[in-house]
């Protein structure tokens, strides 16, 4: 058996911002394009299992927009304890230990939804196995930070980087 592992799939900024300082994702749009998903439905087919924090899941419901992975073993990390709709557990416990727990069992792929916090708590336990990082060809100057101060070095290696035609540059990389 294949050991599952945690992938992080997320855009930011050339600046390293994932939102605006209110939490605003309009950004995003600059690089939409018709018939152009930038490999994401290939990539959500390989998981069976998504973990995002609750200001990126709740930010999308603000959209009014349906969570897109509710198909899939959805994990929505907070601090308020609610009770789980379907698939959809909101877990109020250990990050670290959910991760092993998911880990152990037999699945595809975990993917890593955001949003900062979610992403640098995984770093500082060094529990993120690969990187999809989508470059918006923007600089926002402020607003929430993909990568935080303070975390472990991390070497990587990369796989492939992609340009496309709105000016995206895709990275994948792995652990070193």
């Amino acid at each position: 058996m294949n050991e599952r592992k945690v992938i992080l799939y997320i855009a930011m900024s050339l600046d390293g911002y994932i939102a605006t300082t209110d939490n605003g994702l309009e950004f995003l749009s600059r690089v939409e394009e018709k018939d152009q998903d930038y490999s994401y439905q290939d990539f959500v087919n390989s998981v069976d299992t998504v973990i995002v924090g609750r200001k990126s899941y709740e930010k999308v419901l603000s959209m009014g927009l349906e969570y897109p992975h509710s198909n899939k073993d959805l994990y929505i990390i907070t601090r308020t304890p609610r009770p789980t709709i379907g698939s959809t557990k909101f877990y109020t416990e250990n990050l670290k230990e959910l991760v092993f727990n998911l880990k152990s069992t037999a699945g595809k792929n975990i993917y890593i939804d955001g949003g900062a916090e979610v992403t640098n708590e995984l770093l500082m336990e060094n529990l993120i196995d690969e990187f999809y990082i989508s470059i918006i060809p923007t600089l926002l100057g402020n607003g929430i930070a993909l990568f935080k101060i303070g975390r472990p070095d991390l070497n990587l290696k990369l796989i492939s980087s992609k340009s496309f035609n709105k000016g995206l540059v895709q990275l994948h990389y792995i652990k070193a």
